[in-house]
C-alpha cells in the first residue's frame, strides 16, 4: 500500500527527479533566481526550503547533510548556504523562496515561473590584492655584462670576415626538396635540370 506517499508534481523516476531538483537548487544558490516551469519551480521551492532549514543549524552535521542532499562535489554550495544565505533567514521559520508567474513559453505554451529567494541575497566578494612580481635583476645584469664584454673586446679582422661569411651562408642556404624549393630556384633563375 502507498497510503500517504506523495508522488509529487513532476512524474519522474526517482533518480531523475533527484537530479533535476539538485540542479535547480544549485542554480538557485549561485544565481539567486531562476526561470523554469511552474511545476518544477514548486518542487524546487520545497527542496530549497528544506536545505535552508538544515543550513540554519550551522553545524558539521548540517554541512554534511547538505552535501548529501545536493550530491557529491557540492561542498562550495553547502558553504555558501551556511555562510551567506542562511543568516539572512535567521528570524524566519519558513517561506525562504517564492514562486512568481513569469509568462507562458511561446513554443509549447508551458507556464513559466520565476523561483527566487524571498529576501534578496547579495554577496559582495572581497577582492584580494594582486601580488606584484618583481623582475629578476640578476638575469638582466648577466646579459648586460655579456653584451658589454663583447662590445669591449677588440675584434680581429679575420674574425669579422668569418662572421660575415657565416651570416651569408645562413641567408643563402638552399632549401632541400619540396615544391617550394623548386619554385624558389625557378624564380631565382637557378633552375638546374638534373
Amino acid at each position: 500500500m502507498r497510503h500517504g506517499r506523495r508522488n509529487g508534481r513532476l512524474g519522474l523516476v526517482q533518480e531523475h527527479r533527484r537530479a533535476l531538483l539538485r540542479n535547480l537548487a544549485r542554480h538557485l544558490i549561485t544565481r539567486q533566481q531562476i526561470v523554469t516551469t511552474h511545476a518544477r519551480a514548486k518542487e524546487a521551492s520545497r527542496f530549497v526550503d528544506q536545505l535552508v532549514t538544515i543550513a540554519k543549524e550551522k553545524t558539521l552535521h548540517a554541512r554534511r547533510h547538505l552535501i548529501q542532499k545536493l550530491g557529491s562535489g557540492s561542498e562550495a554550495f553547502a558553504r555558501r548556504l551556511i555562510d551567506s544565505i542562511a543568516p539572512k533567514f535567521s528570524d524566519r521559520n519558513g517561506g525562504y523562496t517564492r514562486v512568481l508567474h513569469y509568462k507562458n513559453r511561446p513554443g509549447d505554451g508551458a507556464s513559466l515561473s520565476l523561483l527566487a529567494f524571498s529576501i534578496p541575497v547579495v554577496e559582495v566578494e572581497e577582492k584580494k590584492p594582486k601580488k606584484k612580481k618583481e623582475p629578476k635583476p640578476v638575469v638582466k645584469e648577466v646579459k648586460e655584462k655579456k653584451h658589454k664584454e663583447e662590445a669591449e673586446k677588440p675584434k680581429h679582422p679575420a674574425r669579422i670576415e668569418e662572421e660575415a661569411k657565416k651570416e651569408e651562408a645562413k641567408k643563402e642556404t638552399p632549401k632541400k626538396g619540396g615544391f617550394l624549393s623548386s619554385l624558389r630556384r625557378f624564380l631565382k633563375g637557378e633552375d638546374d635540370k638534373k
